[in-house]
C-alpha cells in the first residue's frame, strides 16, 4: 500500500513536467519559510516595500529552488524524473542569482549584511548536501536555517541591526520549525520508506481502531496543513498591518 502513495501530500502520483516541478517547489513549505522573512521585516520600525521584496525575491531561489533541487538530487527523494544536470544548474543558477541579490543591497543595509550571504549559502550546501558528517542536516539546523535565520536577516535588511524583539521572533520560527520537522520526518518516512504497517490500538471501552498508513498521517499531515497556512496568515496580517 505504501507503494501508491505520493511522496508528499502536496504532490500527486504518477508522472509529468507540471508535477515535477510543483512537487520540487515544495508550495506550503517554501510559503511557510517565506513567511518568516515576512514576519521578520513587519518588525522593524519602518518598513521598505523593495527591501522586503529583495529578500523574498532572495530567499525563494536559495530556498524554494536551490536547496529543493541539491535535496532531489540526494536520492531523488520526490521521485521527480528531471534530469540531475537540470537540477544541478536551477540549483547554482538560483543560489548565485540570490547572493549578487544579497551583495547588491550591501550599500544602502551596510557591510553587515556580509556576515549573513555566506552563512545562507552554508547552509544550503552543508544541509542538503548533509556535509561535515551530517552534522547539520538535523532538527536543530533545520528550525535554525529555516526558522530562525530567516527572521533575522529579513529584519536586518530592514533595519541594519539586530534587536531583542528580532531574537523573540527568531527563536518562536525556530520553535515552530523544530515542531514542523518532528511532523514531517515520520511523515516522509510513513510515505516514502514504508513498506507496510499492521497493528490495532485498544482503548478501555475494549473498541479497536486498525492501525495503517493513512491513519498515521492523517493527524501530522493535518497539523502541517495547517501550521503552514497558519505561518503565512500571520504574516500577511502582520505585514498588512504595517504597509496598508
Amino acid at each position: 500500500m505504501s507503494e501508491t502513495l505520493a511522496p508528499a501530500y502536496y504532490t500527486a502520483r504518477g508522472r509529468g513536467w507540471r508535477r515535477d516541478i510543483w512537487a520540487l517547489l515544495h508550495p506550503p513549505y517554501t510559503a511557510w519559510h517565506l513567511s518568516y522573512v515576512v514576519i521578520g521585516a513587519a518588525l522593524a520600525p519602518k518598513v521598505s516595500v523593495f527591501r522586503l521584496t529583495t529578500t523574498l525575491i532572495a530567499f525563494f531561489l536559495a530556498v524554494g529552488i536551490a536547496a529543493h533541487a541539491f535535496d532531489e538530487l540526494n536520492g531523488r527523494p520526490l521521485r521527480t524524473s528531471i534530469p540531475s544536470w537540470v537540477l544541478k544548474t536551477a540549483g547554482v543558477v538560483a543560489l548565485v542569482v540570490a547572493v549578487a541579490v544579497g551583495l547588491a543591497g550591501l550599500p544602502s543595509v551596510g557591510v553587515g549584511l556580509l556576515l549573513f550571504i555566506p552563512l545562507g549559502v552554508l547552509f544550503v550546501f552543508a544541509y542538503n548536501f548533509e556535509l561535515f558528517g551530517g552534522r547539520m542536516h538535523g532538527d536543530f539546523w533545520f528550525a535554525f536555517s529555516w526558522g530562525a535565520f530567516p527572521v533575522l536577516t529579513a529584519y536586518f535588511a530592514q533595519t541594519s541591526t539586530i534587536s531583542i524583539g528580532a531574537i523573540a521572533a527568531a527563536a518562536a520560527a525556530f520553535a515552530l520549525s523544530f515542531g514542523q520537522r518532528a511532523l514531517s520526518t515520520p511523515a516522509r518516512n510513513l510515505r516514502r520508506k514504508t513498506r507496510t504497517v499492521s497493528g490495532v490500538v485498544t482503548l478501555n471501552d475494549g473498541s479497536q481502531t486498525p492501525l495503517d498508513e493513512s491513519t498515521l498521517l492523517k493527524p501530522l499531515e493535518t497539523a502541517l496543513r495547517a501550521f503552514s497556512w497558519g505561518v503565512v496568515a500571520l504574516a500577511v496580517g502582520m505585514i498588512a498591518s504595517r504597509i496598508i
